[in-house]
């Protein structure tokens, strides 16, 4: 077993090289077979577990470039700043100016969260309100939850046919179809993509930039009910 400096250089050298390990790879750069030890050098050099396939990799804090919520992927494996996919939920869904749907949550983190959000709803974490026919997930402070649902309200409603739309609003959305033109994207994927970002804007107004620019799908496929949640 390597003394701690030794392993403590090890493992920054491991990482540097590949910048996400397994457990086995953590145990096999430190000399060592104990799963305590292997822990107490990660604990040393600072590090994070995966909040996808179980947590079964890690990488050191100082290595992931995190997006605006906190997010990193490296080869399929993802990770929050906030840890565990409970906490990435619970982050997300408080400092999103318009809520979250479920949808949109998984979208976002491209794995199942409606146990999280059932869990984080009993422990008086967040909050939901019923909305569009399926739940919005909010802060639990009942001030910041009415703030959140009153925007979400707002950019849900539909468009006037001459109404002037915001122009970042557009770029995003023209954007978005062209990042996701491998696919053919209707207006509700395009909406929840954006809103999985941050960019509030409803179907209606993303419908409605299709329709001005000749953009998208011409008609939107029917929503399978594991989505209404």
């Amino acid at each position: 077993m390597r003394a701690a400096n030794a392993a403590r250089d090890a493992l920054l050298r491991l990482f540097r090289r590949q910048r996400v390990a397994d457990l086995g790879e953590v145990l096999t750069a430190i000399d060592s077979r104990s799963r305590m030890t292997a822990f107490r050098r990660l604990s040393a050099v600072g590090y994070l577990s995966s909040y996808s396939h179980a947590g079964r990799y890690y990488t050191l804090r100082d290595v992931p470039e995190f997006d605006a919520d906190g997010l990193w992927q490296h080869e399929g494996v993802l990770f929050s700043h906030a840890g565990t996919l409970k906490e990435a939920v619970a982050r997300m869904v408080v400092q999103a100016e318009a809520g979250q749907f479920h949808r949109e949550l998984q979208l976002r983190l491209r794995l199942r969260v409606h146990n999280t959000l059932a869990d984080l709803v009993e422990n008086r974490r967040v909050g939901r309100e019923r909305l569009q026919g399926e739940y919005l997930y909010v802060s639990a402070d009942a001030e910041r939850a009415a703030i959140q649902v009153a925007h979400r309200t707002q950019v849900g409603r539909e468009p006037k046919p001459d109404e002037r739309l915001d122009p970042v609003m557009v770029i995003e959305v023209l954007a978005e179809v062209i990042h996701g033109s491998v696919v053919a994207l209707d207006a509700e994927d395009v909406a929840a993509r954006l809103a999985a970002r941050g960019v509030a804007v409803s179907v209606a107004q993303v419908a409605e930039i299709f329709r001005r620019h000749g953009v998208g799908k011409k008609t939107a496929p029917s929503r399978s009910p594991r989505w209404r949640r």
